[in-house]
């Protein structure tokens, strides 16, 4: 049997769908955008979501770590990387010797994408379509910062920012040529840190993470 939501999707005229860039305050300023961002409604993922998960982080940051999207307990709160990814994350900053509270952080995507499973909401990847329609958020957030460094947590947030032929396996922990700004820097997100398959591979995926984000200390001032 189809999903309810499902035939909602499909059943609601996209008639209201506007590009992210015509709801860009004049005047952006993170509150501003989070603020015009809830009436988003660029893809059809704001009707499967709770409410728009927008970026959240210090105003004066000179870090953006960008992971894909909200997941389920981060679509309920409303805030970005509250959930198990986001507080290993939190770990792996302190052993980085990265201020939590200095960063800002975000996503590609900006509403949870998921798939019913039993009482469960699935995780489900963004397809290109809805990263495009979400980038426009993504680029003023960026824009309205000027970080120094730019963190692309996973495959999806790379590309997102860096194309879709970019690849993190090939480039992981480099910093590379971006026009957002000086560094951009490309590693795993800490989701697949969460379902390495044992402790030992969890170990070693969390040393490798926390080796990549030691080397953001190194351009900072």
């Amino acid at each position: 049997m189809e999903h309810p939501l499902d035939l909602a999707r499909r059943a609601s005229p996209k008639t209201d769908q506007k590009p992210a860039n015509l709801l860009l305050p004049l005047h952006p300023t993170i509150p501003a955008l989070r603020k015009a961002a809830q009436d988003c409604r660029a893809c059809d993922l704001w009707q499967r979501g709770t409410q728009t998960v927008f970026g959240e982080g210090a105003q004066s940051a000179k870090v953006i770590f960008v992971g894909e999207q909200p997941g389920d307990k981060e679509d309920l709160e409303g805030k970005p990387f509250v959930g198990p990814a986001g507080a290993l994350l939190d770990k792996a900053l302190v052993e980085a010797g990265i201020d939590r509270a200095k960063v800002y952080v975000t996503n590609a995507v900006k509403h949870f994408k998921w798939e019913p499973r039993g009482k469960r909401r699935i995780h489900k990847k963004p397809n290109a379509g809805e990263i495009a329609a979400c980038r426009p958020w993504l680029e003023a957030e960026i824009a309205v910062l000027k970080p120094k460094v730019v963190v692309c947590l996973g495959a999806t947030a790379a590309q997102a920012l860096l194309g879709r032929d970019f690849r993190v396996t090939q480039h992981r922990g480099e910093f590379v040529e971006s026009p957002n700004s000086p560094y951009v820097m490309a590693t795993v997100h800490p989701s697949s840190i969460l379902r390495a398959p044992d402790d030992e591979t969890r170990h070693e995926a969390m040393r490798r993470f926390v080796a990549d984000l030691k080397k953001i200390s190194r351009v900072l001032p």
